[in-house]
């Protein structure tokens, strides 16, 4: 099989050819269909973060694709069924995170395409247990980006609590953010779409945003205080200024949730206005593998859109330079044979 690589940080990946994995107990071998690039890939292969993979490493946690071979112990899985691996690549099932639903914040968790290979390859191994079955009507194109962009920014929305004629804010119309602004229309909120390329916000206009906020010519606090006040603001853009601006627009008792993850990024916070305010700060990470389910549904009954551009999986490092030079839409997706069989 063909797998791109990260062989060195901050160095571009290589494609190289690797044996099939043999699946082990509880574990599935996927063929990939297709798998989506995510910011987080790109930070994983430049080791941006505190906590870094080792490479040699396959990054990629947005991988779709149909179940090729069953480890031993598997039973609820069949081959040929398809299946999306996300980010939460497993969890100890034990803990009072896993115990108590938050499963995604595990101590002892596995992330896929970070201390396992991820879906950058034409097959991958995944728990089964955290595989999670992809619907009939969700297309592999569409399940990838659903796997980590759809199911972080609808986790983000929980979170916030968003509710019927709230004002939420979306920071960064793109992979992540064209599905935060669909979420948030579904949960009967009042969208502020926020960014600073014409296509994005045009995007934002399409997908039923309320309000369009052009951060390079509009003061983005000033504009949501104009409107009332954000009674939530989705942080997705990768840049810190882009939070603090999101955070002075909250309104009273509104809720920053934190979810972009810039690779040296602070945020000032100013203790007697969000005493004041009783404003509230909050991170959010991914989704529960009920959380995906959810989203895979909404999308099965027509209710989400996805939009994406396909590359093929050879042009790995042409398309992470267009996502550090903000040249895509939404969401890359590199396209493994899905396109072919789905029509």
């Amino acid at each position: 099989m063909k797998a791109a690589v990260v062989r060195e940080f901050g160095a571009p990946l290589v494609i190289e050819e690797r044996p099939d994995p043999e699946p082990g107990p509880g574990q599935v071998r996927v063929r990939l269909e297709a798998s989506g690039l995510c910011h987080t890939d790109i930070h994983a292969a430049h080791g941006d973060w505190p906590v870094k993979p080792v490479p040699p490493f396959v990054p990629g946690h947005e991988g779709v694709g149909i179940v090729e071979r069953l480890g031993e112990g598997v039973t609820h899985l069949s081959v040929g069924e398809r299946v999306a691996v996300p980010w939460l690549g497993s969890a100890c099932g034990r803990c009072e995170h896993c115990l108590s639903g938050w499963e995604t914040l595990c101590a002892s968790q596995v992330n896929t395409g970070y201390g396992c290979d991820g879906g950058y390859a034409e097959k991958m191994l995944a728990r089964a247990d955290f595989a999670q079955a992809v619907p009939d009507g969700v297309s592999a194109l569409d399940a990838a980006p659903l796997t980590c962009a759809g199911v972080t920014t609808y986790k983000a929305l929980k979170v916030a609590g968003v509710g019927p004629a709230q004002l939420v804010a979306v920071s960064g119309v793109g992979g992540l953010g064209h599905l935060a602004v669909q979420y948030a229309k579904i949960a009967g909120a009042t969208v502020a779409a926020i960014d600073v390329t014409d296509d994005k916000l045009e995007l934002a206009r399409e997908l039923g945003a309320d309000i369009v906020i052009d951060a390079r010519a509009q003061d983005v606090a000033a504009e949501l205080k104009r409107h009332g006040g954000a009674h939530a603001a989705l942080a997705l853009a990768v840049d810190p200024a882009a939070f603090a601006a999101v955070n002075s627009g909250l309104r009273r008792g509104g809720k920053l949730v934190m979810v972009a993850l810039p690779a040296h990024g602070t945020l000032e916070i100013p203790i007697f206005d969000t005493v004041l305010n009783g404003t509230s700060v909050i991170g959010s990470i991914v989704g529960t593998r009920q959380d995906l389910a959810e989203v895979f549904r909404l999308h099965a009954a027509g209710r989400t859109r996805v939009v994406r551009e396909t590359r093929p999986l050879t042009a790995v490092n042409e398309a992470v330079d267009e996502v550090l030079r903000g040249e895509v839409k939404a969401r890359i997706v590199f396209d493994l044979g899905a396109e072919g069989r789905e029509g």
